[in-house]
């Protein structure tokens, strides 16, 4: 798992290397562009205004938001990918910190349409998860969807045969989404499988 600095470097070539992984189908980002698209698609017929996207990146998917006329805010801990994003959405209000440390106050005191983590909540521990979620629900406007696209899999199994597939590739510091070990938390929750190592997980209030 890269810390802050490693992200800092790695954010000028990380959608490269996130699109080379989706093109040919291999762990971790296949599913990746399928994901982003299907989030995308949603949050606009919503009609969503505000939107609240935890671990932003490069904004590859708030800034398509963003130009199509959303109000955006959001949290990462990369100055790099904070820079990044703020010179695709000048208008943004991006926070840098550590979502595992809880959101920044400025954000916490908003409501939004919808919420967006992609590629992000793998680094909290499945009980960090599950509080951090959970604090998510309050933050959102009466008929607001949370979006969470991930590295996922429906069962433990699911993630044991990625794991053999990828080999020297698998990240064992990263904490993968398994749906069954979580959706007895989260009853009202959806789950929706995008490709061998992806799923999208959503909950509507």
């Amino acid at each position: 798992m890269q810390d802050k600095k490693g992200f800092d470097l790695w954010a000028d070539d990380y959608d490269k290397s996130v699109g080379l992984s989706d093109k040919y189908g291999s762990y971790p980002f296949a599913g990746y562009k399928s994901i982003l698209n299907v989030i995308y698609n949603r949050v606009i017929c919503s009609s969503a205004k505000t939107v609240l996207d935890i671990g932003f990146g490069t904004a590859v998917l708030t800034s398509r938001l963003y130009e199509n006329g959303c109000t955006i805010y959001g949290q990462d801990f990369s100055d790099r990918m904070i820079e990044i994003a703020k010179e695709k959405m000048p208008k943004a209000s991006l926070y840098e910190g550590d979502f595992s440390n809880g959101l920044v106050e400025p954000i916490q005191k908003q409501k939004y349409d919808a919420i967006i983590a992609t590629y992000s909540l793998h680094h909290l521990t499945d009980f960090q998860k599950v509080d951090f979620i959970t604090s998510l629900f309050k933050l959102l406007n009466e008929g607001g969807c949370i979006y969470i696209g991930d590295i996922a899999f429906e069962t433990r199994s699911l993630l044991q045969e990625c794991m053999r597939i990828a080999a020297d590739e698998w990240d064992d510091d990263e904490m993968y989404f398994v749906w069954d070990e979580l959706k007895g938390q989260f009853p009202e929750m959806r789950f929706e499988k995008m490709s061998d190592c992806a799923g999208l997980i959503t909950w509507q209030k």
